[in-house]
């Protein structure tokens, strides 16, 4: 049976941002897998490094924030399970 690292280590989340302009791929434990810049949106940047960028940043917060979210609810279910007192 995997601990719960290993389980939140094989789980997938994908962000996106600016519809789909900017997808990325974190996993329970806060690490990257893929970030993906749709050809549309930087063809629509033309230039514009800044929107771009900013538009990563809100999809890698956003994913970071999911992430943490989810490893949060599983280690609270295995916590609960174990009845241990105060958690």
């Amino acid at each position: 049976e995997q601990d719960a690292g290993e389980q939140l280590g094989e789980e997938r989340i994908t962000v996106s941002a600016g519809g789909d302009a900017v997808k990325v791929v974190i996993d329970g434990k806060q690490r990257l897998h893929q970030i993906v810049i749709s050809p549309d949106a930087l063809a629509a940047a033309r230039g514009d490094v800044e929107m771009l960028q900013d538009l990563l940043v809100a999809a890698v917060n956003s994913a970071i924030e999911q992430s943490q979210t989810l490893a949060a609810e599983r280690l609270q279910g295995l916590t609960g399970s174990l009845g241990l007192p105060g958690m």
